[in-house]
């Protein structure tokens, strides 16, 4: 992780604009924060899609269509702390359904946590925790006989720009077989009165959560960014349904990183692009999976229209 770390900083740094990924935030500070923020009372997503699976967790189970007595897999990308996916994997096992769950994560220490928590809560579940990359664990499951249901939710894919988001979920179908499913969770577009305070919260979190992503260089690459010169800045578009995260530098200020044996310089006000949250409509849905190979089957909202769950289907 440290060379590719290094790689994408001295990249990132390098660029103009600059820009940093937002995967390195998923540090052991940087999980907690981001557990933080999902408590927040600004931040509507984890409740909307969490009222989702608590109380349409039967709707879903009916739609994935297996036979109880087929075993099948359920792989989380980017399985987080696990507390949404538990009404489902409960609702599977006292149904007496066969299926093991798989979590992907880059972050060790998120799969230790989901681990221990979901077998606390449920004895017995068939669970094997896979951390790497999506894409080479996909293709390592691909030779398994069991059909395979993909969760990607909590509207991850939003990170990416449209023709990433297209490229990505492509990937997916390249990896999945005939009649293999994609339960694609995806934050809706609103008014900026309600998403801006999701990535800017009164409290500050998501503020401590963009700028750990310079404590993490400073801790492990040998930084000197001075925190404090640097302020969370989010932006949201109500027309493109961009949010964009950036940290704008509050002075005109060099910094050194020791490990890449670079100096940066920044401008007073220049910004470095840290995250992008995208938020869809059923039509850019279908515009990001047009040519994929995938079809999408049914659609699961929140009482509000917030959020959204697509489930799609290999054909």
């Amino acid at each position: 992780m440290t060379d590719q770390f290094k790689a994408d900083v001295l990249a990132g740094l390098s660029a103009t604009p600059k820009h940093l990924s937002s995967k390195y935030f998923y540090d052991e500070i940087g999980d907690k924060l981001f557990q933080r923020i999902m408590a927040m009372p600004e931040y509507y997503l984890t409740d909307c899609e969490m009222e989702i699976f608590s109380e349409q967790t039967a709707g879903i189970i009916d739609a994935f269509g297996f036979d109880i007595d087929r075993e099948f897999d359920i792989i989380e990308l980017g399985a987080g702390d696990g507390s949404k996916t538990l009404h489902l994997l409960r609702h599977l096992m006292e149904q007496g359904h066969q299926f093991n769950y798989l979590p992907v994560d880059i972050s060790a220490n998120a799969l230790s946590t989901i681990e221990q928590k979901l077998l606390a809560a449920l004895p017995g579940l068939s669970i094997e925790t896979m951390q790497g990359e999506y894409f080479s664990i996909l293709e390592r499951r691909m030779t398994t006989t069991n059909p395979k249901v993909v969760l990607f939710i909590g509207s991850n894919l939003g990170n990416f720009e449209d023709d990433q988001a297209h490229d990505f979920i492509q990937s997916i179908a390249s990896h999945l077989n005939l009649g293999d499913k994609l339960l694609l969770g995806l934050d809706q577009i609103k008014s900026e009165d309600i998403v801006l305070p999701a990535y800017n919260d009164a409290a500050g979190i998501t503020k401590a959560f963009n700028l750990n992503l310079l404590t993490r260089i400073n801790k492990e690459l040998g930084g000197n960014f001075d925190i404090a010169q640097f302020a969370h800045q989010p932006e949201y578009s109500e027309v493109t349904g961009y949010t964009k995260s950036y940290l704008k530098s509050l002075k005109a200020q060099e910094v050194q990183i020791t490990a890449l044996n670079q100096t940066f310089s920044f401008d007073y006000g220049e910004m470095i692009h840290t995250e992008t949250s995208r938020k869809y409509n059923d039509e850019l849905l279908k515009h990001i999976i047009a040519n994929t190979s995938l079809k999408l089957s049914v659609r699961f909202t929140d009482r509000r229209a917030y959020f959204a769950d697509y489930l799609m289907i290999k054909v």
